[in-house]
């Protein structure tokens, strides 16, 4: 595995050079693309999708409830507005750029705006500050430096993209800043002192998907992913080293971000004929490598990350792929009954953007959102800062919600991956997902120092 461990600026210019000029490949837009995956991210129609499944066993410990007439109440729950000094939180988001990432700080920003209108952190409102870095790492160090050093927040909270990580580790372990994100990406989300991420992350997500694969015969294995240092690399090593210690035969091929060699990328992890096909992208970048695999009439196996998961990916995607796409998910059933995940639905309902989506990263984003408010809530708000925050958040410990398979902690160190247990769905032939599987262990090598 290729690991960067060398100077911040070092690694900066090694991402620039390798992601290019990725910004100006937007996937929001409605125009026509040569990209099959910039030219799928603009189905954004969502499908009238019924998903099946099961409430997760454990509850919360936070103080947020359900008000009445199912109306969400947050935090405090006291239904008054918090009007205290407020409190800085940020966050770094790749809201423009090869696709529009930020759906965590979406749900993360509506449970704030719930807390804030329930008194707050004892009566301080959360002033919730996004930054978007464009899929640049040298943008993300920018936003990030402005974040901590000119906006003073005390602590990072639903953050999510390809980038940042790698960017910004080590500058906020320097800083003392810690961030419980949203949605990690990279390695260096779940291997730095002060990041730790709510999500299992891409390469427990391709494994789990692959792991089901094999469950249903899969032997010999092609593994897609893109460039991006120690995003692709990392995610399928990941499904090889699995691969190896299970008998199934797993090659890699790693496409530009921008999917803009989507066709070649599919024919070369076609050519030696595999079973199956495990694909871990952000979502549009799925939905184009689906679409090419339809156009080149495929006949393996294909199988997807959490990415997939999203009320709109069925309308997407197309017909071609219903009863024929498993997909791993990170976080509960969307329509899970479950304490946390039924006030998510109704945070996103209330306080949320219409536009926003409903996916497993908002989820993450909600539950990040969620996790750093019931550390808040413990400290004196009079003294909180810096210090304060980035000792309670690391605090965190076996915190329990129904939005994840086990219990969530923080803590010290420089391997973060509490969530590391996941659920198998299908895109069944109706175009809704189902659940078929409920939370088991992915079994990834590199977990051992966590689980033994």
């Amino acid at each position: 595995m290729t690991r960067t461990h060398g100077p911040r600026r070092h690694r900066l210019g090694m991402y620039i050079a390798i992601i290019g000029t990725l910004a100006a490949a937007g996937c929001g837009s409605s125009s026509s693309s040569s990209s099959p995956t910039q030219a799928a991210g603009a189905a954004t129609t969502a499908a009238a999708t019924t998903t099946v499944g099961a409430a997760g066993a454990s509850t919360t410990t936070g103080g947020s409830s359900t008000g009445a007439a199912g109306t969400a109440a947050c935090g405090l729950a006291t239904g008054q507005k918090a009007t205290g000094d407020p409190i800085n939180i940020g966050a770094v988001v790749g809201k423009t750029g090869p696709a529009d990432f930020s759906s965590a700080s979406l749900g993360a920003k509506a449970y704030f705006d719930c807390v804030n209108a329930n008194g707050g952190i004892n009566g301080r409102p959360i002033n919730y500050l996004v930054e978007d870095d464009g899929w640049d790492p040298e943008k993300a160090a920018t936003v990030a430096k402005k974040l901590v050093e000119d906006e003073k927040v005390v602590g990072m909270v639903g953050s999510t993209s390809f980038v940042e990580c790698a960017a910004n580790a080590e500058y906020y372990a320097a800083q003392k800043v810690a961030v419980i994100a949203g949605v990690g990406v990279p390695r260096e989300c779940f291997f730095s002192d002060n990041i730790a991420p709510v999500n299992e992350g891409p390469r427990l997500s391709g494994i789990g998907a692959a792991e089901y694969a094999r469950s249903q015969g899969a032997k010999k294995m092609s593994c897609i992913a893109n460039v991006i240092p120690n995003f692709g690399g990392w995610v399928c090593q990941g499904l090889e080293a699995w691969g190896k210690a299970n008998g199934v035969e797993v090659k890699s091929f790693n496409g530009k971000a921008d999917g803009s060699d989507a066709e070649t990328i599919v024919q070369q992890a076609l050519a030696d004929n595999p079973d199956s096909v495990t694909v871990v992208e952000a979502g549009p970048g799925v939905i184009g490598y689906l679409k090419v695999a339809e156009q080149q009439n495929s006949t393996a196996k294909w199988y997807a990350p959490t990415s997939a998961y999203d009320v709109a990916f069925p309308a997407a995607v197309g017909k071609h792929w219903f009863g024929n796409l498993q997909a791993e998910i990170e976080f509960n059933m969307l329509d899970s009954t479950g304490p946390d995940n039924t006030l998510w639905g109704q945070v996103m309902d209330q306080y949320g953007d219409s536009s926003a989506p409903r996916d497993s990263f908002s989820q993450g984003g909600f539950l990040s959102a969620r996790i750093a408010v019931d550390a808040l809530l413990k400290l004196d708000p009079a003294k909180i800062d810096r210090a304060a925050v980035t000792a309670a958040f690391i605090g965190v410990k076996d915190y329990q919600s129904d939005l994840v398979c086990g219990p969530w902690s923080f803590g010290e160190g420089a391997h973060h991956n509490a969530n590391h247990t996941g659920r198998i769905v299908e895109l069944a032939a109706d175009g809704s997902w189902k659940q078929l599987k409920d939370c088991f262990d992915i079994p990834d090598p590199e977990l051992s120092d966590l689980v033994g």
